[in-house]
């Protein structure tokens, strides 16, 4: 069986085998966004001992301090802000062994203008430090997304977007879109190094792990039911009909990691973006069971009458209630805007559907996949192991 196959079953449920006798590195890998929902799958996966391309050896590169939740990742950690050039210079430049860069981060401002600046330019700060000081740099992996195809959030129902399934091949659309900003420096500045190659990966709303995470639509919706628990409220469903009845595809964040790795080491993948989803798909009002059932909620559903729910203003007043769930089950202490992004989950259950092709994935050769149902009951044991929800 193929690493990319056992990969279906978890990979990141494997464990690095302490008998084993030490040995040098094969790579050495820059994640870039190390505390965020792939950063956080990569900083598990890369490490193993059997990880193509391995054993590497991990920085991990995030802004703020090491959580607790990370501490258990054999990654040496660098606090840098990649806003900042010259911290970006001063931290980075003197990794000189860094053979793999994976970049799965972005930062988040008031208009899509300034997100391409400022995400344009956390970019260029890490490529400009690391690529001219790592004489053995061979690849550059870089993360963006199903907005690729729809826009940005800012031309949400502003623009014609693509009609999916969408495939790699179609066009940029013409709209201000930060993911075509990363695109161009990437070109850019890996094409100013010879024998550095890139990948783009495109994933679609992502389920995985990570308190700091401004798109974690699985935590943030397991602290709606725990409220819906505690309080006992019904479970309803905080989004439009067409959301709730639609198909939809979702991206492991296992998943995403493995891809990742697998672009970097593979020779038929090299300079290509490729999309990134589990291969099947799912209703929202499937999910909404599952959710349901984790949190142990009886009554739960789609609410026909009256105007949609919307989290942002349901959930709004409820930052004593969080407290109490926190004291009561002896959560990590996290204020409830820590973990709950509720306007993404708004605009997540918003839409009409989305679903891609991962045709050309297979065709370069990676065969991962993931059952939806069973990533959402996986991530959400992963909340509660680490104490974010009860």
């Amino acid at each position: 069986m193929s690493w990319w196959w056992s990969g279906a079953i978890g990979a990141a449920k494997k464990k690095l085998d302490e008998d084993e006798a030490p040995r040098g590195y094969q790579n050495v890998a820059l994640v870039i966004g190390v505390t965020g929902i792939v950063g956080n799958s990569l900083a598990e996966i890369l490490p193993l001992s059997d990880t193509p391309g391995g054993r590497w050896k991990v920085y991990g590169v995030a802004r703020r301090p090491r959580p607790s939740w990370n501490e258990d990742h054999p990654v040496e950690y660098i606090q840098c802000d990649i806003t900042d050039p010259q911290d970006s210079q001063t931290k980075l430049s003197v990794l000189t062994d860094v053979t793999h860069i994976f970049y799965v981060c972005w930062a988040s401002r008031p208009t899509e203008a300034e997100n391409c600046e400022v995400n344009g330019s956390m970019l260029r700060n890490v490529l400009t430090a690391v690529i001219p000081n790592a004489p053995n740099l061979r690849h550059v992996s870089l993360q963006t997304g199903g907005k690729h195809y729809k826009g940005s959030f800012e031309s949400f129902g502003k623009i014609k977007y693509h009609e999916p399934p969408y495939t790699e091949d179609m066009p940029r659309l013409d709209t201000n879109n930060f993911y075509y900003t990363l695109e161009d420096v990437l070109f850019e500045e890996t094409a100013k190094k010879e024998g550095v190659s890139w990948s783009v990966h495109r994933p679609l709303i992502i389920f995985g792990f990570s308190p700091y995470s401004m798109m974690n639509i699985l935590g943030t919706l397991s602290v709606y039911a725990a409220i819906c628990k505690h309080e006992g409220l019904p479970l309803r469903f905080p989004g439009t009909k067409l959301a709730w009845e639609n198909y939809y595809m979702a991206s492991d964040a296992d998943l995403i990691a493995e891809q990742h790795i697998w672009a970097a080491v593979d020779p038929n993948a090299k300079n290509e973006a490729f999309n990134c989803s589990n291969g099947d798909v799912f209703r929202w009002k499937q999910l909404w069971t599952v959710l349901a059932e984790q949190f142990e909620i009886e009554e739960y559903g789609f609410d026909e009458e009256g105007p949609r729910l919307k989290l942002s203003e349901l959930m709004k007043d409820k930052g004593p209630v969080w407290d109490e769930i926190v004291e009561k089950y002896q959560l990590q202490p996290n204020k409830l805007e820590q973990v709950a992004e509720w306007w993404f989950a708004d605009l997540s259950l918003g839409g009409t559907g989305f679903t891609d092709s991962m045709n050309k994935s297979k065709e370069h050769g990676f065969f991962g996949f993931r059952n939806t149902k069973n990533s959402v009951i996986n991530w959400i044991e992963k909340t509660r192991a680490y104490k974010v929800v009860p």
